[in-house]
């Protein structure tokens, strides 16, 4: 009996290796159709580590890679032609079952939609209404919980100078190891343009350790660039360097993992004298469509914040929760 155990065990193991393989395919597959090592390794260097990735990526963009000519590019695209092409709506679908969600510690809010959704970008918005709360509380639900979820490790691109300290508290509240949940969290603080450094750093590690890491967050993603870009004559350069961040983004959730980053807001100077709210997230059109899930924040009474979720998926809802000493909670009536 023993032994059909042990068997069954290992077959599962086995089907999830496959799955996790069949998942992406790994751009040194691309050796079977007659690119070399050298150029492949170019390709890693920026942070390419799939198929996929190649298809994402420009003509113009793989020649400006160090040492790829235009022929080279070409070969390249081909092969990757090859290997990726049109497949059923069910295909698709099935490989969607792979999607997982992580809780965001209120109840309410997960019900919306199960959680933070993998292979997906989420935006949350809004002016000190717990953004970097929900980023923290993410990050703590990381570990093996409910559901069956076997956990995974966080990466923290922070822009705003936060207080990785604040996961102790956050911690207590889960009854969870305070050390342990540090540990599980690569923790980066960008500056200016570094973070689209870092961002080739993050690639490489999925790559490397895949299925390892579940959650990227970037704690917020327009910070630095209202600092290196001031005032309407330098929008348009700022507009097309967010595109090139937010194109790596996408890639990045292809290996399975939630990406979650927060916003910031802006005077609305078009807004009328009876708008509720005359602010808005800034961005604009290039950061919405980006976004697979939007989640609006506002205040409400005492420690109680109200999310609008605008998911392509469902219906326009709204859920409240508040803001605890253990991070974001149920909000209490």
């Amino acid at each position: 009996m023993k032994v059909v155990e042990d068997q069954v065990v290992e077959d599962d193991t086995c089907l999830q290796d496959d799955e996790q393989e069949s998942f992406f395919q790994d751009i040194d597959l691309l050796q079977k159709h007659g690119i070399n090592v050298a150029d492949i390794k170019k390709l890693k260097s920026v942070g390419i580590c799939t198929v996929k990735g190649i298809q994402m990526t420009t003509r113009k963009a793989l020649c400006n890679i160090k040492g790829l000519s235009e022929a080279k590019v070409e070969k390249i695209k081909e092969a990757a032609g090859k290997m990726l092409g049109f497949q059923t709506a069910f295909e698709y679908s099935a490989k969607r079952k792979h999607v997982f969600h992580i809780t965001t510690g209120s109840q309410e809010f997960k019900l919306l939609g199960g959680g933070i959704e993998s292979m997906a970008i989420t935006e949350a918005f809004g002016f000190r209404t717990g953004k970097t709360q929900l980023s923290h509380t993410l990050c703590t639900a990381q570990l093996p919980g409910e559901d069956g979820y076997s956990g995974g490790k966080v990466i923290f691109i922070d822009t705003e100078h936060t207080r990785p300290d604040r996961l102790r508290d956050i911690a207590d509240r889960f009854n969870v190891d305070h050390d342990a949940v540090l540990d599980n969290v690569l923790y980066a603080r960008a500056y200016t343009e570094h973070q689209m450094e870092l961002l080739d750093f993050v690639a490489a590690k999925f790559h490397e350790e895949g299925g390892v890491f579940k959650l990227l967050i970037i704690d917020s993603i327009m910070a630095l660039f209202r600092v290196d870009f001031s005032g309407r004559g330098e929008l348009a350069e700022r507009q097309q360097k967010l595109a090139q961040m937010l194109s790596r983004l996408q890639k990045i959730s292809e290996y399975n993992v939630a990406v979650f980053i927060t916003n910031q807001m802006t005077a609305d100077p078009g807004a009328g004298m009876f708008q509720a709210d005359p602010k808005k997230p800034i961005g604009g059109h290039i950061l919405a469509h980006a976004s697979t899930t939007r989640i609006s924040l506002r205040k409400g009474r005492g420690e109680m914040r109200i999310a609008k979720i605008f998911d392509p998926d469902m219906p326009e809802n709204e859920a409240t929760f508040a803001i605890s000493g253990g991070g974001v909670t149920d909000a209490k009536e």
